[in-house]
């Protein structure tokens, strides 16, 4: 399976679509969108933005997907 390192996230508050290129080595807790100012911030359960917001999730939970691991316990944290 390929990784993807590139995510579109969508703000919930305005609708504003970015693509973004998504740290492989760190989780990203908050994101400030370029459309209204809101900061995002993972929902519970997920680790980070792009799982959250993402038309991909992170590097890391592709990864145990891949593998065929719980992605919530992929210690990409």
């Amino acid at each position: 399976m390929t990784i993807f390192h590139r995510s579109t996230i969508t703000c919930p508050e305005c609708g504003h679509r970015a693509l973004e290129a998504m740290p492989t080595d760190a989780c990203q807790y908050f994101y400030d969108c370029k459309g209204c100012g809101a900061v995002l911030r993972p929902k519970v359960g997920d680790c980070c933005v792009y799982c959250s917001y993402g038309d991909i999730p992170c590097p890391p939970v592709q990864a145990a997907r891949d593998n065929e691991i719980d992605a919530g316990n992929c210690h990409c944290c």
